[in-house]
């Protein structure tokens, strides 16, 4: 099977850094069990702690409050489920445009769930959550996310970490697509934990980090031999954990190289100049995705007229069983169902050109074209 020519996804997964692939491949080569402690292990462990100290620097973090988790899903379900349960907490609080791995989590813990709206432009609305944690008798756990995943709408995470710092709920945030492609400072921050991924930044999929602060190291999700420093059970995966911080070193000068930002402001200027009627979704956006709409064209459509002509872009979040549909965070900013039903997703990443945006802009406005011409003949 022929792979799409053009991959305009990265918010879903990003293409694997040549550092991260020679990492990876270098790593497989060795064996043994990082536990042990004959010169194998220490081998394993060596790289394991490398890599640790790799995506600790791109967090702004300690090295030991990072813990390698097999997805961010994970390291997402241990933060609240697990934390939950350690901060007897009464309530857990999320945003309507939380990624399922949040808003599933939350409901796995059987407390109440507390949904802050979304404002119009993809905010959360905060004042909201202000009332929420005055109102407050016991412990919440508020978890947030940094940037939102199909919009790109980052978060006034200074006001959230204002907000619920000083304060004696446990804050959460995830920075799945914060991480990479924005300055982190976790050890000097407000949030309690934070989760992160690798393949979005360039690494394989099935590897992931919980951060945690000191007070929050006793948070477990799973028991085992003692690995991650009694964090999380089972024997850790070195070759993925070692991509992982190749990635985490190198993600930076790549995304830098690439002019991501410069080339999402091309394809967005585009759009709007030669394409009557288009509709961008959210303000204050991360410099990687244009989330928008033409009235009248659906993205199923579309979609499938764009992977024919050899480009891949996304309706949204990845993890919703390949399903196509209206979204559950544009329906929280106020965004009509009809127009929703219209949304494309476009994220750039570390491997994108300008040919790319401009392979995409002349492939949307072919498909549109042949789409509005049907709906003439049709009427």
């Amino acid at each position: 099977m022929t792979r799409p020519a053009i991959y305009l996804d990265h918010n879903a997964a990003s293409p694997l850094l040549p550092e991260a692939r020679s990492a990876l491949v270098a790593a497989l080569d060795l064996v043994g069990n990082p536990s042990s402690v004959h010169g194998h292990g220490r081998a394993l462990r060596n790289l394991i702690d490398t890599a640790r100290g790799q995506v600790a620097a791109l967090a702004g973090a300690e090295r030991n409050q990072v813990v390698f988790t097999g997805s961010a899903t994970e390291a997402i379900t241990q933060a609240i489920v697990s934390g939950a349960k350690t901060f007897a907490s009464t309530a857990i609080v999320i945003s309507g445009g939380e990624h399922a791995a949040v808003s599933k989590a939350a409901e796995a813990t059987g407390l109440p769930v507390v949904t802050t709206g979304l404002m119009p432009d993809g905010s959360i609305d905060l004042d909201q959550l202000a009332g929420v944690l005055a109102a407050a008798e016991g412990n919440l756990l508020v978890a947030l996310h940094w940037v939102n995943n199909e919009t790109g709408v980052v978060q006034d995470i200074a006001r959230i970490n204002a907000l619920v710092g000083p304060t004696r709920h446990t804050l959460f945030i995830d920075a799945v697509q914060a991480f990479g492609k924005l300055p982190l400072d976790f050890a000097a921050s407000a949030p309690d934990m934070m989760a992160v991924s690798g393949h979005k930044i360039g690494a394989p999929a099935g590897i992931g980090a919980l951060l945690v602060k000191p007070h929050a190291d006793i948070v477990r999700l799973i028991p085992g031999g003692g690995q991650e420093q009694g964090r999380r059970g089972g024997t850790e995966a070195a070759a993925l954990i070692a991509a992982f911080g190749a990635a985490a070193a190198a993600i930076g000068k790549r995304y830098a190289a690439a002019g991501v930002p410069r080339l999402v402001g091309r394809l967005e200027a585009d759009l709007r100049s030669c394409i009557s009627g288009v509709v961008v979704f959210g303000t204050n956006r991360l410099g990687n995705v244009v989330n928008f709409a033409v009235p009248g064209v659906k993205n199923a459509t579309a979609m499938m007229g764009l992977d024919l002509l050899g480009l891949s872009v996304s309706s949204g979040s990845a993890c919703s069983s390949g399903k196509v549909g209206p979204s559950h965070v544009l329906a929280a900013m106020g965004v009509p169902p009809e127009l929703a039903e219209c949304a494309l997703r476009v994220s750039l990443g570390w491997n994108s050109t300008v040919d790319d945006v401009n392979a995409f802009v002349t492939g949307y406005r072919s498909v549109l074209e042949r789409q509005r011409a049907r709906q003439g003949q049709a009427a």
